[in-house]
């Protein structure tokens, strides 16, 4: 194949994926909603991922304290990567084991007025499985941005949005689509209804 046909390919599989999305409408509004909630009831967004999707966990916090559209300006959202820092991360795989890196840093910092926001390709990642855990055992609801069919924490996550692909970086695309997707009608909620 040769690069254009491979090019057209991989985009035509890209656009198809991100089509299949508008079958998922209610799972995006719930979570939609429910950070809206949490945000007005003076909870924070807590995010992890690991690999790319920690990068994305990271991006996405990032849109909420500092600014997702350059033409909203607004107040600092509370929102926070579990993913805190090098040394925290090492310490606590030294220390704990790396099954423990977000759920440590959550048990510390969140409360049930919160909103986990985890986001894994697989779905089968342990430490996300475990932040997941503790956040049912604290009362702290969890959205899940997962993929394929999900893996174990489908089961575990209050809201769950899966990307019916089992391809890595269409799932990975999508999930920084919804991610900003769902940050910007939360920003719209607050807007709105600030007035």
């Amino acid at each position: 194949m040769n690069l254009i046909n491979n090019f057209k390919s991989q985009l035509s599989e890209n656009i198809n994926t991100h089509l299949k999305l508008l079958g998922l409408h209610k799972e995006i509004n719930q979570s939609i909603k429910e950070i809206y909630k949490s945000l007005k009831k003076g909870g924070k967004i807590l995010f992890c991922g690991n690999g790319g999707s920690a990068a994305d966990a990271q991006h996405l916090a990032a849109e909420f304290l500092v600014r997702l559209r350059p033409m909203v300006n607004r107040m600092p959202l509370p929102a926070l990567s579990l993913a805190q820092d090098t040394s925290t991360l090492t310490a606590c795989g030294n220390d704990y084991g790396f099954n423990y890196i977000f759920s440590r840093p959550l048990d510390a910092i969140a409360n049930k007025k919160d909103i986990l926001f985890v986001i894994s390709t697989s779905g089968n990642s342990q430490n996300i499985y475990e932040v997941l855990k503790k956040a049912r055992k604290k009362n702290i609801k969890s959205i899940g941005l997962l993929g394929g069919k999900g893996g174990k924490c489908l089961k575990i996550c209050n809201y769950k949005i899966v990307i019916p692909s089992n391809t890595t970086a269409r799932i990975q695309e999508c999930h920084i689509f919804l991610g900003h997707f769902i940050l910007e009608q939360v920003e719209n909620l607050l807007i709105q209804n600030k007035k």
